[in-house]
């Protein structure tokens, strides 16, 4: 019985969207950085599979919906970098040097930290991209032989402690300036982050949108020197 009402597509795409609602309901009341909508949406999903023994395959044909729209979801941040491109006019070399900075730190810890601990290429390649966006990252990951699904995975969980700890490291380095915020943000959490940097302000959602794309490119050309 279970088993056909979860087999059509609006499944997954229902139980997606109920899950984060919660978690954007939990966040507004609770005002916690704990509360990210991503991580109860994950955590809600899981248990709901588990307990019900729903087959994973019954909800990824509604997920991969949902996946469908990553790429138009992030490309609509430029709407963001349009209305702030003066501001991105007056600080471009500075934002290209950091998100340069963040993109050699990112694939050089994941590469070292990976050798330290003797993984396989396969696993890897799979978390070398963690810091970029979804889309990139799996391609990067599938062209170089690592697990796609443990690359969706890294990217998701580096996302979602970008965001958590957004405030918190804020404060702990006094980091002050707008444009800095969101350079950084955008540099290590991609999309996840951003969506945090936006509530943050305008000039923070606007380069942490910015610091994806170029991040993005760094990223793709430093893979094709590892």
């Amino acid at each position: 019985m279970i088993d056909k009402l979860t087999a059509s597509p609006l499944f997954g795409v229902a139980l997606c969207v109920l899950t984060f609602e919660l978690g954007v309901w939990l966040q507004k009341k609770t005002k916690s950085p704990l509360c990210n909508p991503l991580l109860i949406a994950i955590v809600l999903i899981a248990a709901v599979l588990t307990v019900f023994k729903i087959p994973l395959e019954n909800f990824q044909q509604g997920g991969e919906l949902i996946t469908f729209f990553l790429a138009p979801a992030t490309a609509v941040l430029a709407l963001s970098v349009y209305n702030k491109l003066a501001v991105l006019k007056e600080y471009f070399l500075p934002v290209v040097a950091g998100c340069t900075a963040g993109s050699l730190v990112s694939v050089a810890s994941a590469l070292l930290l990976c050798r330290a601990f003797g993984f396989d290429e396969s696993l890897t390649y799979a978390l070398m991209p963690k810091s970029v966006t979804t889309p990139i990252a799996m391609e990067l990951a599938e062209q170089h032989g690592g697990l796609v699904a443990v690359t969706v995975a890294a990217v998701v969980f580096t996302g979602i402690l970008g965001a958590v700890c957004v405030p918190l490291l804020i404060r702990l380095f006094h980091v002050g300036d707008p444009v800095e915020q969101g350079v950084a943000i955008g540099a290590s959490s991609h999309a996840v982050g951003t969506s945090r940097a936006v509530e943050l302000g305008e000039i923070q959602g606007a380069m942490s949108g910015v610091a994806i794309g170029i991040s993005g490119i760094v990223t793709v050309i430093l893979s094709l020197f590892v």
